[in-house]
């Protein structure tokens, strides 16, 4: 019998949900779409996953990579979110054009475009990622600003970054960093995701004292609000 005990996330490798089984002898890694589930014998501890995952990161990488294919980035690819509406258009030019409109973002390619060649598809992922990056860094830093206003708390700094391993981070002096992936998140999550990090500037732990602020902050939603998160991987696609 497999129980799930916790995750863990990883900036480089993403989410692990780490399962303990009856069964177990040691521990087997098996990669899920964007995700790994770690299988630990009784008794195993987190620090031994940990280490496990350090000293097997090369090879957790290729199975990540073998267990995962990115949809192809084309005329028919979109992105549908609160804050950013992004698509693919055919231009009667020779070159990409990037056409931003508010909160439409269009690419506009040249009639010719090879969507199927390897080298086009990590370009366009990286000017997708890009516009992900600028949209972000318009809209969290003010909406940060605007909740730790409303709840009392402050922060030293904000930096976005493309972290897919975490929606977002705080360090013990008070600065917070966020992926430039929460932009494809429902606001409600958004703002989850930024309280989160906000209470960690008062609560630099996951214990009693910080849910129990979080809850303040949420209407009592803190876990549900986690959980539905839960459902969302931190990455393009």
């Amino acid at each position: 019998m497999n129980n799930e005990i916790y995750t863990c996330d990883d900036p480089e490798l993403g989410r692990f949900h780490v399962c303990v089984s009856t069964r177990a002898r040691r521990l087997t890694f098996r990669a899920k779409e964007r995700e790994f589930w770690v299988t630990i014998p009784v008794g195993a501890s987190l620090s031994e996953v940990k280490r496990a995952i350090d000293s097997l990161r090369p090879r957790l990488r290729t199975l990540l990579d073998r267990a995962f294919t990115p949809p192809v980035i084309d005329l028919k690819y979109r992105i549908e979110a609160p804050c950013i509406r992004l698509s693919l258009e055919t231009g009667t030019g020779s070159r990409f054009l990037l056409r931003r409109d508010g909160e439409e973002v269009r690419v506009v390619c040249p009639p010719d475009t090879d969507f199927a060649d390897s080298g086009r598809q990590e370009w366009l992922r990286q000017v997708v990622t890009e516009a992900l990056r600028r949209r972000a860094k318009e809209v969290l830093p003010l909406r940060l600003e605007m909740l730790a206003r409303s709840n009392g708390l402050t922060y030293s700094a904000v930096k976005i970054n493309s972290s897919a391993g975490r929606w977002g981070s705080c360090s013990g002096r008070g600065s917070i960093n966020l992926s430039l992936y929460l932009m494809l998140l429902p606001l409600h999550l958004i703002d989850y995701v930024l309280l989160h990090e906000l209470a960690h500037t008062r609560e630099m732990n996951h214990g009693p004292r910080f849910w129990a602020l979080l809850d303040r902050m949420t209407g009592g939603r803190a876990r549900a609000l986690r959980d539905e998160l839960r459902q969302y991987h931190c990455s393009l696609f």
